[in-house]
């Protein structure tokens, strides 16, 4: 079994790409929208964990997490949310044989195993994540308009003053070359 090193730093703050198994276009449809919700809820019971920017498509998604200063295993919260998410779900995603190792490990076929991590360096390494989450549903062709994609913190950041109401429209370049974990 692979040894897969990650840094877990306690108090830190990581950007993650999560995706689901094969691409599945699962995750913006209303009962996985509101399982992952729950389990999410149910997770930062168990392990808080603090929801800087989140942004959630149909395959994928981005967020930004800040760990308590005591505990930086993010994997384990992962595997939480993952596990509540999928239970919850499981009378959504289409009957099929699953793959051996996918039977062994009681997976149901929503998630990828694995995800991108990566540790937030300073507060311009923060700035260019919290952007990134935003953009990307412009980016994936979406929407003409970052406001106008609903699964996303732009709205309480915007509402905050952080963006303004028409950030990253029709014919936004600046972060057109930015490539986090996708």
């Amino acid at each position: 079994m692979p040894n897969y090193r990650r840094a877990k730093d306690a108090g830190a703050t990581y950007f993650f790409t999560i995706c689901t198994h094969r691409r599945q276009p699962l995750l913006t449809q209303e009962p996985f929208r509101i399982a992952l919700r729950q389990a999410i809820e149910r997770t930062r019971i168990a392990r808080p964990f603090t929801i800087d920017a989140w942004v959630l498509l149909p395959d994928h998604l981005h967020c930004l997490w800040t760990l308590p200063a005591v505990d930086g295993d993010f994997s384990a919260r992962w595997a939480m949310i993952k596990q509540y998410t999928s239970k919850l779900c499981r009378e959504h995603l289409a009957p099929r044989c699953p793959p051996a190792s996918r039977h062994k490990r009681h997976e149901l076929g929503l998630w990828q195993r694995r995800f991108w991590e990566h540790r937030i360096r300073d507060e311009d390494d923060f700035r260019r994540h919290i952007d990134y989450i935003h953009w990307n549903p412009l980016k994936h062709g979406y929407v003409q308009r970052v406001v106008d994609w609903p699964h996303s913190t732009f709205h309480r950041y915007m509402a905050q003053g952080v963006y303004p109401m028409d950030w990253a429209g029709v014919g936004h370049s600046e972060l057109t070359e930015m490539e986090f974990g996708e």
